[in-house]
This record gives structure tokens, C-alpha cells and sequence, in this order.
């Protein structure tokens, strides 16, 4: 058990309390904050201090860590875990799905069974809902096969946001005006409403991706997307998370990292499949 420094009063956040926070945040979520993100994690643990009034961060570390309900450390994982995206995001991805993915899955797939996907972190539910958009507009297959869709992330408050299924232009910016149109409600000016036939295709869950109790059960899938995340982690931790998405796939199925991440660094677990104009990553028949 990490134990922090010893607890004096004081204002602000000193190195040490970083220091101690880094190591402490990086165990529990795999995400380790860099020395350049100082100002981002001291305004977001000054703003959490004051909302429990601590007025010492050691007292609140303290105090998130042997909190048994662990509520707080739940709101500090959120406070420090807000993503931005957008739909069709890294569109060339999904064009590659459609494109041999999914015919390559179904080929091995019984009458009647499931392909499953899973993104992981879903954020907000833009990615989710934009896999179920492009297959239905773009894979021909989608008449046909059951396809199931699962979104998980460690932040309640995101998954709060991907159920509700309410977009700000900002999130459709690269969204073409007839796919808007054809699956989004009218709210407000500036507020779109996926349809509830896509909203309720969707199954959001909340998961920490290091934590082997709350991922044992994500077994069976086909596909996982998971772009952009293991930047944010440690070596150990990136390496739990391929480990983790390994054991969650069926054998021949295929993993999409963001562009800016290689599995090639992380493990050898999975061989590289080209698919249309994209890398994905296959575990072995």
C-alpha cells in the first residue's frame, strides 16, 4: 500500500505532493502525468481540495486513499480524466473496418453469432456511435450480422454524457450535414439528439482498464478500439492494457491504436494487419 508523506499543514501543492500524487494516480489508472501537465493536475486538485475542504493536498491524498466508499477518488479520476473528441474521428480507421474487418470476422462467425466491439475509453460516446453510424451507412454486411457494441470508460461523468446522447455542433464539426440530418434530432441551436434506436444499440460500462478485477469479464470480443489512451501511460501500464485487450479478443481479432501509437514498442502479442489505408493489430488465429 502506498503510504503518503507525512501530512503538514500548508497551502498550495509542493513538489513532493506532486510527486506523491504522479506515483499514486499512475497505480491506480495507468495514466501518468508528466512534469509539464504541473499546472493542469494543481489547478484540478486545488479546485477538488477546496470542494471537500481540505486545506492541505496531503490531508486530501490522505483521505482519498482511505475513503472506503472511494466516492472522491471516483470524482478525482473524473476531474482529471476530460477528453476531448469529436465524430469520425480518424475516419480512415473506420473506413478500413468496413473495408476487410468485418468481413474478416464474420467469416469465422457461427449463424447467429454476435460481432462484438469494444471502445475503450469511449469518453463522451462520439466513438461508439460513430463505429454504429459508419457501419450502417458504409458495411453491407449490416443487414445481415448482429453486431454489438460496447463503450467503457473510467469517468462516470462521461459515460453520464455518451447515455444521454446530446452533441454540440463542436462534436459534429466533421460530421457531413446529411449524416447529422439522418440520425440526430434537432434541440437546440447548437444541440443535436442521436436517434434512441442508436442511442439504446449502444451498451456504456465503466471500467478501469488496469484493474484485472473489473476487466476479467470482458471476454469474447472482436474488435477493440482504444486510441490515444496508452500515450497517456506508463511502460508497465501500456503493456497491462495490450495484456488486458489480448485476453478480451477472440483469436484473429483486431485492435486500432490512435496514430501516434505503435504496439511494436509495447508487445509482441499481436502481428500488424493492414487493412484499407490503416494498421490495426491482430491476435493470432
Amino acid at each position: 500500500m502506498i503510504t503518503p508523506p507525512d501530512v503538514e499543514e500548508a497551502s498550495g501543492i509542493s513538489d513532493e505532493e506532486f510527486t506523491w500524487f504522479q506515483d499514486y494516480f499512475g497505480r491506480k489508472t495507468g495514466i501518468y502525468f508528466e512534469d509539464n501537465k504541473r499546472y493542469f493536475v494543481d489547478r484540478r486538485l486545488t479546485a477538488r481540495m477546496r470542494a471537500t475542504g481540505h486545506k492541505s493536498c496531503l490531508l486530501y491524498l490522505r483521505f482519498v486513499q482511505f475513503q472506503p466508499s472511494q466516492s472522491e477518488f471516483q470524482k478525482l479520476v473524473n476531474a482529471m480524466t476530460v477528453n476531448e473528441t469529436y465524430f469520425f474521428r480518424e475516419e480512415y480507421q473506420l473506413s478500413a473496418l468496413v473495408d476487410g474487418v468485418m468481413d474478416d470476422v464474420r467469416s469465422r462467425k457461427a449463424p447467429g453469432e454476435s460481432i462484438r466491439v469494444w471502445s475503450m475509453p469511449c469518453s463522451t460516446g462520439e466513438e461508439p456511435y460513430s463505429i454504429a453510424i459508419y457501419l450502417m451507412e458504409h458495411w453491407s454486411g449490416m443487414a445481415e450480422a448482429d453486431v454489438e457494441i460496447i463503450g467503457s470508460d473510467i469517468n462516470s461523468t462521461v459515460l453520464d454524457s455518451a447515455r444521454e446522447g446530446i452533441f454540440t455542433d463542436y462534436a459534429l464539426r466533421n460530421t457531413p450535414p446529411n449524416i447529422v440530418a439522418k440520425y440526430f434530432k434537432q434541440r437546440s441551436d447548437t444541440e443535436h439528439e442521436i436517434l434512441p434506436e442508436i442511442r439504446e444499440a449502444i451498451s456504456f460500462t465503466q471500467v478501469n482498464l488496469t484493474n484485472p478485477d473489473e476487466t476479467r469479464s470482458y471476454r469474447g470480443f472482436d474488435i477493440v478500439f482504444c486510441r490515444n489512451l496508452l500515450i497517456y501511460f506508463d511502460s508497465t501500464s501500456r503493456r497491462e492494457a495490450v495484456e488486458c485487450f489480448y485476453g478480451a479478443l477472440n483469436p484473429g481479432g483486431y485492435v486500432f491504436l490512435g496514430h501516434s501509437e505503435s504496439m511494436s514498442r509495447i508487445s509482441s502479442l499481436f502481428t500488424i494487419a493492414r487493412a484499407a489505408d490503416a494498421l490495426a493489430y491482430q491476435k493470432p488465429l
